[in-house]
Order: structure tokens, then C-alpha cells, then sequence
């Protein structure tokens, strides 16, 4: 998947404009709920035993403060509550804006 044209930060929102000209506006609140971290989401080992990703999944108040592009596939969030180890691909932050807009 091709990035965004466009992605910034505007209040505690993240606003992305895609490469097929849809736009997108994301809460920090959601951003952070939906963190692809193995702090938020767990790691399967090699056995399939899930480890992790039991902390809290509501993140009421929180705000994108800093994002960071990982080359031409995907960005990291940085977020009030300290947490920036997810690591949004585009294809992963396309469904999430395609999801919260339903």
C-alpha cells in the first residue's frame, strides 16, 4: 500500500489524507485502544501461548503528541500516556480509519 499524502497532528487527532484522496481523521483515544504493540496486543511464541496485552483497553483522554514515518510502509505514534512502541503499517492504519468511519 502506497502512504498517506498527507499525515499530521491537529489537536489530539490524527489527520491523514490517503493517496486516493479519502480523508481521514483518528482519535488518540482510538489510536491508542487499537495500538498494534505487544504491550497492548500480547506475542504468540513458537508454541502458540499468547504473553501480554492484558493492560487496559480504554485509553479515555489520551492524545497523539508525536508521530514518526518508518520509510514508505508505515509510522509510529507517540501518545500523552508515554506509549510509541506500536507500530502502524498503512495497510493496518487504512482499516482502522475505514472502521471508526462506519
Amino acid at each position: 500500500m502506497r502512504p498517506p499524502r498527507d499525515l499530521q497532528i491537529v489537536g489530539t487527532f490524527l489527520a491523514i489524507t490517503w493517496e486516493d484522496g479519502v480523508e481521514s481523521v483518528l482519535s488518540g483515544e482510538y489510536l491508542r485502544e487499537h495500538s498494534p504493540s505487544a504491550e497492548n496486543m500480547g506475542e504468540v511464541d513458537i508454541l502458540g501461548q499468547r504473553w501480554g496485552g492484558d493492560g487496559p483497553r480504554r485509553f479515555p483522554g489520551v492524545a497523539v503528541v508525536g508521530l514518526e514515518r518508518l520509510g514508505n510502509y508505515a509510522v509510529t505514534l507517540e501518545f500523552d500516556d508515554g506509549h510509541r512502541t506500536g507500530i502502524y503499517s498503512w495497510h493496518y492504519l487504512r482499516g482502522l480509519a475505514d472502521r471508526f468511519t462506519r
